[in-house]
Protein backbone atom coordinates (compact mmCIF):
# COMPACT_ATOMS: atom_id res chain seq x y z
CA UNK A 1 0.00 0.00 0.00
CA UNK A 2 1.21 3.41 -0.50
CA UNK A 3 0.50 6.56 0.86
CA UNK A 4 1.72 9.59 2.62
CA UNK A 5 3.39 9.91 5.33
CA UNK A 6 6.82 8.56 5.02
CA UNK A 7 7.60 4.88 6.81
CA UNK A 8 9.77 6.64 9.35
CA UNK A 9 9.31 9.74 10.93
CA UNK A 10 11.09 12.81 11.51
CA UNK A 11 13.09 13.24 14.77
CA UNK A 12 11.90 9.79 15.67
CA UNK A 13 14.67 7.40 17.25
CA UNK A 14 14.51 3.65 16.00
CA UNK A 15 16.50 0.75 17.33
CA UNK A 16 19.06 -1.30 15.80
CA UNK A 17 19.58 -4.09 14.97
CA UNK A 18 15.24 -4.58 15.45
CA UNK A 19 15.81 -1.82 11.93
CA UNK A 20 17.77 -2.07 9.03
CA UNK A 21 18.83 0.53 6.79
CA UNK A 22 20.90 0.65 3.59
CA UNK A 23 21.69 3.64 1.51
CA UNK A 24 22.51 3.76 -2.08
CA UNK A 25 25.11 5.90 -4.07
CA UNK A 26 22.11 7.80 -5.86
CA UNK A 27 19.40 8.51 -3.49
CA UNK A 28 18.08 5.65 -3.80
CA UNK A 29 17.49 4.47 0.01
CA UNK A 30 15.83 0.86 1.65
CA UNK A 31 14.56 0.39 4.94
CA UNK A 32 13.57 -3.05 6.91
CA UNK A 33 12.77 -4.06 10.07
CA UNK A 34 13.17 -7.29 11.80
CA UNK A 35 9.45 -7.60 12.21
CA UNK A 36 9.28 -7.68 7.94
CA UNK A 37 8.39 -4.51 7.31
CA UNK A 38 10.07 -3.02 4.00
CA UNK A 39 10.18 -0.09 2.16
CA UNK A 40 12.25 1.97 -0.71
CA UNK A 41 12.61 5.60 -0.78
CA UNK A 42 13.80 7.54 -3.72
CA UNK A 43 15.10 10.88 -2.64
CA UNK A 44 18.50 12.92 -4.07
CA UNK A 45 19.92 12.38 -0.46
CA UNK A 46 19.95 10.38 2.55
CA UNK A 47 16.93 10.38 5.01
CA UNK A 48 18.55 8.31 8.06
CA UNK A 49 21.19 8.79 10.19
CA UNK A 50 22.80 6.14 12.06
CA UNK A 51 23.70 6.93 15.67
CA UNK A 52 24.97 5.11 18.26
CA UNK A 53 22.58 1.55 18.85
CA UNK A 54 20.44 3.00 16.58
CA UNK A 55 19.58 5.86 13.98
CA UNK A 56 17.25 8.85 13.79
CA UNK A 57 15.27 10.36 11.48
CA UNK A 58 17.03 13.46 10.28
CA UNK A 59 14.36 14.46 7.39
CA UNK A 60 11.95 12.72 4.79
CA UNK A 61 11.79 13.53 1.30
CA UNK A 62 8.19 13.79 -0.41
CA UNK A 63 9.09 11.47 -2.50
CA UNK A 64 6.31 8.07 -2.83
CA UNK A 65 7.11 5.24 -0.49
CA UNK A 66 5.81 2.30 0.47
CA UNK A 67 4.82 2.22 3.98
CA UNK A 68 4.42 -0.33 6.34
CA UNK A 69 2.99 0.04 10.16
CA UNK A 70 4.75 -2.03 12.49
CA UNK A 71 2.52 -4.13 14.22
CA UNK A 72 2.47 -3.84 17.94
CA UNK A 73 4.34 -5.84 20.21
CA UNK A 74 2.67 -8.79 22.24
CA UNK A 75 5.29 -8.17 25.24
CA UNK A 76 5.54 -11.58 25.67
CA UNK A 77 9.78 -12.16 25.55
CA UNK A 78 9.70 -16.16 24.45
CA UNK A 79 7.09 -15.47 21.77
CA UNK A 80 9.39 -12.63 20.34
CA UNK A 81 12.87 -14.10 20.14
CA UNK A 82 10.54 -17.69 18.49
CA UNK A 83 9.16 -15.28 16.09
CA UNK A 84 12.63 -13.59 14.81
CA UNK A 85 13.90 -17.15 14.35
CA UNK A 86 10.93 -18.19 12.22
CA UNK A 87 11.52 -15.20 10.25
CA UNK A 88 15.15 -15.04 9.79
CA UNK A 89 14.84 -17.09 6.48
CA UNK A 90 12.47 -14.59 5.10
CA UNK A 91 15.04 -11.46 6.34
CA UNK A 92 17.63 -12.44 4.10
CA UNK A 93 15.76 -13.23 1.10
CA UNK A 94 14.44 -9.58 1.98
CA UNK A 95 17.83 -8.24 2.17
CA UNK A 96 18.57 -9.84 -0.84
CA UNK A 97 16.11 -8.46 -2.11
CA UNK A 98 16.75 -4.97 -0.95
CA UNK A 99 19.95 -5.38 -2.91
CA UNK A 100 18.76 -5.96 -6.12
CA UNK A 101 16.22 -3.00 -5.79
CA UNK A 102 18.87 -0.69 -5.20
CA UNK A 103 20.80 -2.17 -8.09
CA UNK A 104 18.03 -1.55 -10.60
CA UNK A 105 16.61 1.77 -8.89
CA UNK A 106 19.80 3.35 -8.53
CA UNK A 107 20.46 6.23 -11.19
CA UNK A 108 17.88 8.40 -11.38
CA UNK A 109 17.30 10.16 -14.62
CA UNK A 110 20.23 12.13 -15.02
CA UNK A 111 18.52 15.92 -16.19
CA UNK A 112 16.62 15.58 -13.27
CA UNK A 113 19.50 16.01 -11.45
CA UNK A 114 20.63 18.40 -13.46
CA UNK A 115 17.12 20.21 -13.93
CA UNK A 116 17.48 20.25 -9.82
CA UNK A 117 21.21 21.58 -9.62
CA UNK A 118 20.57 23.86 -12.17
CA UNK A 119 22.21 27.55 -11.15
CA UNK A 120 19.52 30.13 -11.12
CA UNK A 121 20.14 33.73 -12.34
CA UNK A 122 19.14 36.42 -10.34
CA UNK A 123 19.38 40.00 -12.26
CA UNK A 124 20.91 42.74 -10.18
CA UNK A 125 19.43 46.05 -10.00
CA UNK A 126 20.72 48.53 -12.38
CA UNK A 127 23.77 50.81 -10.95
CA UNK A 128 23.54 54.19 -11.54
CA UNK A 129 26.94 55.97 -11.65
CA UNK A 130 27.25 59.60 -11.05
CA UNK A 131 27.82 61.81 -14.31
CA UNK A 132 30.63 64.04 -13.84
CA UNK A 133 30.61 67.59 -14.48
CA UNK A 134 31.11 68.65 -18.69
CA UNK A 135 33.62 71.03 -18.33
CA UNK A 136 34.07 73.15 -21.88
CA UNK A 137 37.20 75.87 -22.64
CA UNK A 138 36.20 77.98 -25.70
CA UNK A 139 39.43 79.64 -27.16
CA UNK A 140 40.03 83.12 -29.76
CA UNK A 141 40.66 86.16 -30.65
CA UNK A 142 39.44 89.15 -29.95
CA UNK A 143 37.40 90.42 -33.33
CA UNK A 144 36.99 93.71 -34.59
CA UNK A 145 33.87 94.96 -33.03
CA UNK A 146 33.18 92.75 -30.58
CA UNK A 147 32.58 94.07 -26.94
CA UNK A 148 32.29 92.43 -23.57
CA UNK A 149 28.41 92.27 -23.90
CA UNK A 150 28.58 90.18 -26.96
CA UNK A 151 31.60 87.99 -25.50
CA UNK A 152 29.34 87.28 -22.43
CA UNK A 153 25.78 88.01 -23.04
CA UNK A 154 24.86 84.02 -22.96
CA UNK A 155 25.73 83.94 -19.53
CA UNK A 156 24.93 87.56 -18.17
CA UNK A 157 22.30 89.68 -17.82
CA UNK A 158 22.45 92.92 -19.35
CA UNK A 159 21.93 94.40 -15.71
CA UNK A 160 24.67 91.86 -14.78
CA UNK A 161 27.37 93.12 -17.67
CA UNK A 162 26.73 96.68 -16.64
CA UNK A 163 27.59 95.96 -13.22
CA UNK A 164 30.74 94.37 -14.15
CA UNK A 165 31.53 97.28 -16.87
CA UNK A 166 31.64 99.36 -13.77
CA UNK A 167 33.67 97.31 -11.33
CA UNK A 168 36.28 96.84 -13.98
CA UNK A 169 37.34 100.26 -14.24
CA UNK A 170 39.27 100.06 -11.05
CA UNK A 171 40.85 96.94 -12.15
CA UNK A 172 40.83 97.10 -16.27
CA UNK A 173 38.40 98.95 -18.52
CA UNK A 174 36.72 96.93 -21.08
CA UNK A 175 37.17 99.94 -23.29
CA UNK A 176 40.78 98.67 -23.04
CA UNK A 177 40.36 94.99 -24.92
CA UNK A 178 41.96 95.23 -28.41
CA UNK A 179 41.10 93.17 -31.46
CA UNK A 180 43.50 90.56 -32.23
CA UNK A 181 43.96 89.69 -28.46
CA UNK A 182 43.55 86.32 -27.26
CA UNK A 183 40.85 85.26 -24.55
CA UNK A 184 39.27 82.23 -23.76
CA UNK A 185 36.15 81.17 -21.48
CA UNK A 186 35.12 78.14 -19.50
CA UNK A 187 31.90 76.97 -18.49
CA UNK A 188 31.32 73.38 -16.83
CA UNK A 189 27.85 72.07 -17.32
CA UNK A 190 26.38 75.07 -19.61
CA UNK A 191 27.53 77.74 -16.74
CA UNK A 192 29.77 80.39 -16.54
CA UNK A 193 33.13 79.68 -14.65
CA UNK A 194 36.24 82.20 -16.27
CA UNK A 195 36.63 84.37 -18.85
CA UNK A 196 40.49 85.07 -19.66
CA UNK A 197 41.54 88.00 -21.57
CA UNK A 198 45.85 88.41 -22.26
CA UNK A 199 45.81 91.63 -21.74
CA UNK A 200 49.91 91.44 -23.45
CA UNK A 201 52.90 89.29 -22.71
CA UNK A 202 53.08 89.89 -18.95
CA UNK A 203 49.38 90.17 -17.55
CA UNK A 204 45.77 88.67 -17.97
CA UNK A 205 42.29 89.93 -17.08
CA UNK A 206 40.17 87.44 -15.90
CA UNK A 207 36.78 87.15 -14.56
CA UNK A 208 35.86 84.16 -12.72
CA UNK A 209 32.36 83.25 -10.36
CA UNK A 210 32.68 83.75 -6.66
CA UNK A 211 30.97 83.65 -3.67
CA UNK A 212 28.20 85.72 -4.72
CA UNK A 213 29.11 88.47 -7.02
CA UNK A 214 32.08 87.63 -9.95
CA UNK A 215 35.73 88.52 -8.86
CA UNK A 216 37.20 90.70 -11.67
CA UNK A 217 41.20 90.99 -11.67
CA UNK A 218 44.42 91.29 -13.28
CA UNK A 219 47.44 88.50 -12.64
CA UNK A 220 50.93 88.25 -13.85
CA UNK A 221 51.12 85.00 -16.79
CA UNK A 222 53.27 82.55 -15.15
CA UNK A 223 56.03 81.11 -17.47
CA UNK A 224 58.15 78.40 -16.68
CA UNK A 225 61.89 79.87 -17.75
CA UNK A 226 65.65 78.22 -18.71
CA UNK A 227 68.35 80.43 -20.16
CA UNK A 228 70.28 79.35 -23.24
CA UNK A 229 73.10 80.64 -24.88
CA UNK A 230 72.59 81.49 -28.61
CA UNK A 231 75.72 82.15 -31.08
CA UNK A 232 75.42 83.43 -34.47
CA UNK A 233 77.44 84.93 -37.26
CA UNK A 234 76.64 87.99 -39.64
CA UNK A 235 76.62 86.68 -43.59
CA UNK A 236 74.07 89.23 -44.93
CA UNK A 237 72.18 90.94 -41.66
CA UNK A 238 71.70 90.26 -38.05
CA UNK A 239 67.34 89.34 -38.89
CA UNK A 240 68.85 86.33 -40.74
CA UNK A 241 71.85 85.50 -38.87
CA UNK A 242 69.33 85.12 -35.41
CA UNK A 243 66.73 82.88 -38.11
CA UNK A 244 69.86 80.63 -39.08
CA UNK A 245 70.27 80.17 -35.51
CA UNK A 246 66.67 78.47 -35.13
CA UNK A 247 65.64 81.77 -33.14
CA UNK A 248 62.65 84.15 -34.24
CA UNK A 249 63.10 87.78 -35.70
CA UNK A 250 61.85 89.13 -31.91
CA UNK A 251 65.19 88.04 -30.71
CA UNK A 252 66.98 90.00 -33.78
CA UNK A 253 64.70 93.02 -32.93
CA UNK A 254 66.05 92.92 -29.40
CA UNK A 255 69.25 93.14 -29.80
CA UNK A 256 69.60 95.48 -32.22
CA UNK A 257 67.43 97.98 -29.63
CA UNK A 258 70.58 97.15 -26.92
CA UNK A 259 73.14 98.01 -29.41
CA UNK A 260 71.13 100.75 -31.02
CA UNK A 261 73.35 103.37 -29.51
CA UNK A 262 76.14 101.87 -30.59
CA UNK A 263 75.80 100.14 -33.50
CA UNK A 264 73.78 101.56 -36.88
CA UNK A 265 72.41 98.10 -37.91
CA UNK A 266 72.09 99.74 -41.22
CA UNK A 267 75.29 101.37 -42.05
CA UNK A 268 77.71 100.16 -39.81
CA UNK A 269 76.76 96.14 -39.89
CA UNK A 270 79.59 93.45 -42.15
CA UNK A 271 79.97 89.76 -43.24
CA UNK A 272 81.68 88.16 -40.39
CA UNK A 273 80.82 90.26 -37.18
CA UNK A 274 79.30 87.48 -34.68
CA UNK A 275 77.19 87.94 -31.92
CA UNK A 276 76.19 85.85 -28.42
CA UNK A 277 73.01 86.28 -26.32
CA UNK A 278 72.32 84.86 -22.95
CA UNK A 279 68.44 84.71 -23.29
CA UNK A 280 65.39 83.94 -20.89
CA UNK A 281 63.19 81.22 -23.16
CA UNK A 282 59.71 81.13 -21.57
CA UNK A 283 57.55 78.52 -21.91
CA UNK A 284 53.79 78.29 -20.90
CA UNK A 285 52.26 74.95 -20.23
CA UNK A 286 54.93 73.21 -22.33
CA UNK A 287 54.83 75.21 -25.67
CA UNK A 288 57.62 77.72 -25.98
CA UNK A 289 55.89 81.28 -25.49
CA UNK A 290 58.93 84.17 -26.40
CA UNK A 291 61.40 84.90 -24.46
CA UNK A 292 62.02 87.07 -21.16
CA UNK A 293 65.16 88.96 -20.39
CA UNK A 294 68.38 89.52 -22.41
CA UNK A 295 70.80 88.95 -19.32
CA UNK A 296 73.74 89.17 -21.24
CA UNK A 297 74.98 90.09 -24.85
CA UNK A 298 77.91 90.74 -26.78
CA UNK A 299 78.51 91.77 -30.26
CA UNK A 300 81.82 92.33 -32.51
CA UNK A 301 81.42 94.81 -35.04
CA UNK A 302 84.40 95.36 -37.40
CA UNK A 303 86.56 93.40 -34.76
CA UNK A 304 85.32 96.13 -32.16
CA UNK A 305 83.26 94.26 -29.03
CA UNK A 306 80.30 95.66 -27.09
CA UNK A 307 79.31 93.97 -24.05
CA UNK A 308 75.54 94.20 -22.48
CA UNK A 309 74.45 93.45 -18.81
CA UNK A 310 71.13 93.46 -17.87
CA UNK A 311 71.09 95.38 -14.73
CA UNK A 312 68.99 97.13 -11.65
CA UNK A 313 70.56 99.13 -9.39
CA UNK A 314 67.41 99.81 -7.42
CA UNK A 315 67.72 104.11 -7.76
CA UNK A 316 67.16 103.74 -11.55
CA UNK A 317 65.02 101.47 -14.04
CA UNK A 318 66.67 98.21 -15.13
CA UNK A 319 68.67 98.84 -18.13
CA UNK A 320 72.00 97.82 -19.94
CA UNK A 321 75.64 98.55 -18.57
CA UNK A 322 78.95 97.55 -20.05
CA UNK A 323 81.48 95.39 -17.97
CA UNK A 324 82.81 98.94 -16.08
CA UNK A 325 79.10 99.54 -15.22
CA UNK A 326 78.89 102.48 -17.72
CA UNK A 327 75.14 102.76 -19.44
CA UNK A 328 74.97 101.99 -22.84
CA UNK A 329 72.08 104.29 -22.69
CA UNK A 330 72.46 107.87 -24.58
CA UNK A 331 70.25 110.67 -25.60
CA UNK A 332 70.03 109.46 -28.93
CA UNK A 333 69.34 106.05 -30.72
CA UNK A 334 71.68 105.65 -33.48
CA UNK A 335 68.70 105.47 -36.08
CA UNK A 336 64.99 105.20 -36.08
CA UNK A 337 64.62 102.43 -37.56
CA UNK A 338 65.68 98.65 -36.71
CA UNK A 339 66.30 97.16 -40.44
CA UNK A 340 66.39 98.85 -43.45
CA UNK A 341 68.97 100.40 -45.88
CA UNK A 342 70.04 104.24 -46.35
CA UNK A 343 68.87 105.04 -49.80
CA UNK A 344 70.52 108.40 -49.37
CA UNK A 345 72.99 110.47 -46.95
CA UNK A 346 73.47 113.67 -45.86
CA UNK A 347 74.94 115.85 -48.38
CA UNK A 348 74.67 119.25 -48.90
CA UNK A 349 74.65 118.83 -53.01
CA UNK A 350 71.83 116.10 -54.05
CA UNK A 351 70.20 116.06 -57.36
CA UNK A 352 66.73 115.51 -56.37
CA UNK A 353 64.57 113.00 -58.46
CA UNK A 354 61.41 114.39 -58.77
CA UNK A 355 62.42 118.62 -59.04
CA UNK A 356 65.23 117.25 -61.18
CA UNK A 357 67.37 119.91 -59.35
CA UNK A 358 70.47 120.23 -57.71
CA UNK A 359 70.05 121.31 -54.31
CA UNK A 360 70.77 120.00 -50.47
CA UNK A 361 70.02 117.02 -48.82
CA UNK A 362 70.41 118.14 -44.81
CA UNK A 363 68.57 114.74 -44.19
CA UNK A 364 69.41 110.69 -44.24
CA UNK A 365 66.69 108.40 -46.19
CA UNK A 366 65.99 105.40 -45.37
CA UNK A 367 64.25 102.61 -47.56
CA UNK A 368 61.88 100.55 -46.36
CA UNK A 369 59.11 98.92 -46.76
CA UNK A 370 55.29 100.23 -46.05
CA UNK A 371 53.98 100.11 -42.92
CA UNK A 372 57.28 99.52 -41.17
CA UNK A 373 57.32 101.33 -37.21
CA UNK A 374 59.12 104.60 -36.83
CA UNK A 375 61.09 105.30 -33.65
CA UNK A 376 61.47 108.87 -31.90
CA UNK A 377 65.59 108.59 -31.12
CA UNK A 378 65.23 110.04 -27.93
CA UNK A 379 62.95 111.20 -25.01
CA UNK A 380 60.62 114.58 -26.33
CA UNK A 381 57.68 116.34 -26.74
CA UNK A 382 56.13 116.43 -30.48
CA UNK A 383 55.61 120.49 -31.43
CA UNK A 384 54.36 120.02 -35.06
CA UNK A 385 52.59 116.84 -36.31
CA UNK A 386 50.35 117.15 -39.60
CA UNK A 387 51.03 117.05 -43.75
CA UNK A 388 52.17 119.41 -45.95
CA UNK A 389 52.68 119.16 -49.78
CA UNK A 390 56.38 118.45 -49.58
CA UNK A 391 56.87 116.23 -46.24
CA UNK A 392 53.69 115.00 -46.77
CA UNK A 393 52.47 113.15 -42.94
CA UNK A 394 55.63 114.48 -40.71
CA UNK A 395 56.13 114.55 -36.92
CA UNK A 396 58.63 117.41 -35.15
CA UNK A 397 60.00 116.50 -31.63
CA UNK A 398 61.68 118.50 -29.41
CA UNK A 399 64.42 116.72 -27.52
CA UNK A 400 65.78 119.48 -24.99
CA UNK A 401 66.49 122.92 -25.38
CA UNK A 402 69.12 121.90 -28.63
CA UNK A 403 67.65 119.42 -30.59
CA UNK A 404 65.00 118.15 -32.22
CA UNK A 405 64.52 115.98 -35.22
CA UNK A 406 62.49 115.37 -37.89
CA UNK A 407 59.97 112.24 -39.38
CA UNK A 408 59.01 113.00 -42.98
CA UNK A 409 56.55 110.75 -45.63
CA UNK A 410 54.67 108.85 -42.79
CA UNK A 411 52.32 106.60 -44.76
CA UNK A 412 50.16 107.29 -41.00
CA UNK A 413 50.87 107.88 -37.44
CA UNK A 414 50.60 105.68 -34.32
CA UNK A 415 47.66 106.17 -32.03
CA UNK A 416 47.00 109.22 -29.99
CA UNK A 417 50.22 111.54 -31.70
CA UNK A 418 49.02 114.55 -31.27
CA UNK A 419 51.02 117.81 -30.32
CA UNK A 420 52.47 118.33 -26.65
CA UNK A 421 52.42 114.81 -26.17
CA UNK A 422 55.50 113.58 -24.53
CA UNK A 423 57.09 110.21 -25.96
CA UNK A 424 59.73 107.92 -24.45
CA UNK A 425 62.71 107.05 -26.85
CA UNK A 426 62.07 104.13 -29.09
CA UNK A 427 58.55 104.65 -28.86
CA UNK A 428 56.58 104.06 -32.52
CA UNK A 429 55.40 107.30 -33.51
CA UNK A 430 54.32 106.57 -37.22
CA UNK A 431 54.32 103.98 -40.14
CA UNK A 432 56.95 104.49 -43.13
CA UNK A 433 54.71 105.43 -46.64
CA UNK A 434 55.34 107.71 -49.41
CA UNK A 435 53.28 110.67 -48.84
CA UNK A 436 54.59 114.07 -50.18
CA UNK A 437 57.62 114.71 -52.41
CA UNK A 438 58.72 110.93 -52.39
CA UNK A 439 59.61 108.05 -55.22
CA UNK A 440 58.96 105.26 -53.02
CA UNK A 441 58.41 104.26 -49.14
CA UNK A 442 61.02 105.78 -47.08
CA UNK A 443 61.52 107.67 -44.14
CA UNK A 444 63.24 111.48 -44.10
CA UNK A 445 65.37 111.66 -40.92
CA UNK A 446 66.49 115.01 -40.13
CA UNK A 447 68.14 115.96 -36.77
CA UNK A 448 68.67 120.33 -36.25
CA UNK A 449 70.91 121.66 -32.84
CA UNK A 450 69.52 125.11 -32.42
CA UNK A 451 67.56 125.35 -35.65
CA UNK A 452 70.72 124.49 -37.82
CA UNK A 453 71.16 121.00 -39.58
CA UNK A 454 73.26 118.52 -38.59
CA UNK A 455 74.65 114.95 -39.05
CA UNK A 456 73.20 112.25 -36.80
CA UNK A 457 75.96 110.30 -37.26
CA UNK A 458 78.17 112.95 -36.09
CA UNK A 459 76.36 113.82 -32.93
CA UNK A 460 78.13 112.91 -30.38
CA UNK A 461 75.07 112.36 -27.66
CA UNK A 462 75.71 112.33 -23.56
CA UNK A 463 75.42 108.85 -21.84
CA UNK A 464 72.88 108.37 -19.21
CA UNK A 465 74.49 108.41 -15.61
CA UNK A 466 76.48 105.02 -14.81
CA UNK A 467 76.23 102.59 -12.14
CA UNK A 468 76.74 104.59 -8.51
CA UNK A 469 80.25 104.25 -6.81
CA UNK A 470 77.88 103.02 -3.45
CA UNK A 471 76.63 100.33 -5.75
CA UNK A 472 79.53 99.68 -8.20
CA UNK A 473 80.79 96.25 -6.42
CA UNK A 474 77.37 94.72 -6.01
CA UNK A 475 76.96 95.32 -9.85
CA UNK A 476 80.31 93.50 -10.31
CA UNK A 477 79.45 90.86 -8.39
CA UNK A 478 75.84 90.85 -10.16
CA UNK A 479 77.61 90.71 -13.56
CA UNK A 480 80.45 88.53 -13.07
CA UNK A 481 79.05 85.05 -13.56
CA UNK A 482 77.01 86.37 -16.73
CA UNK A 483 80.49 87.50 -18.40
CA UNK A 484 81.98 83.78 -17.60
CA UNK A 485 79.18 82.69 -19.49
CA UNK A 486 79.84 84.86 -22.38
CA UNK A 487 83.48 83.89 -22.39
CA UNK A 488 82.81 80.10 -21.82
CA UNK A 489 84.49 80.32 -18.25
CA UNK A 490 83.14 78.10 -15.33
CA UNK A 491 81.97 80.51 -12.64
CA UNK A 492 82.43 79.28 -8.91
CA UNK A 493 81.41 81.41 -5.50
CA UNK A 494 83.57 80.50 -2.94
CA UNK A 495 82.77 81.42 0.54
CA UNK A 496 85.23 82.35 3.33
CA UNK A 497 85.70 80.28 7.37
CA UNK A 498 83.68 83.21 8.39
CA UNK A 499 80.12 83.46 7.22
CA UNK A 500 79.85 87.17 7.00
CA UNK A 501 83.03 87.49 5.00
CA UNK A 502 82.47 85.55 1.29
CA UNK A 503 84.66 86.15 -1.48
CA UNK A 504 83.49 85.48 -5.14
CA UNK A 505 86.86 83.98 -8.06
CA UNK A 506 86.31 82.83 -11.30
CA UNK A 507 88.06 79.67 -12.57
Amino acid sequence: MFRYPSLFHTGRQYDWPSTVLFSGQNGVHAGITCDGLFGLVFAPSPLFVLAGSGFQVVCVDKQIKKDFQPPRSSGRTARSRRSRRRFFPVLVVLIGLTVCGLLLFGTPPQASLQARTAPVEISAPPVHLPVPPKREEFKNVIQPGETISSLLGDYFTPQEIHELNKRSKQVFPFTRICAGQPYRICVTDDRFESFVYEIDDEEQLIIRTGEGEPVIEKVMIEYQVETDLIRGQIDSSLFEAVTDAGESSELAIRLADIFAWDIDFIRDIRVGDTFQALVEKRYREGAPAGYGQILAAEFVNQGQSYRAIYYQDGDNPPSYYDPAGKSLRKAFLKAPLAFSRISSGFTMKRFHPITKTWKSHPAIDYAAPRGTPIKTVGDGTITRIGYTKGNGNFIEIRHNNSYTTLYLHMSKFARKMKKGKKVAQGQVIGYVGSTGLATGPHLCFRMRKNGAPVNPYRVKAPAAQPVSAKKLAAFRAAVEPLIARLEGREYKQVASMEPEQQTETVQ
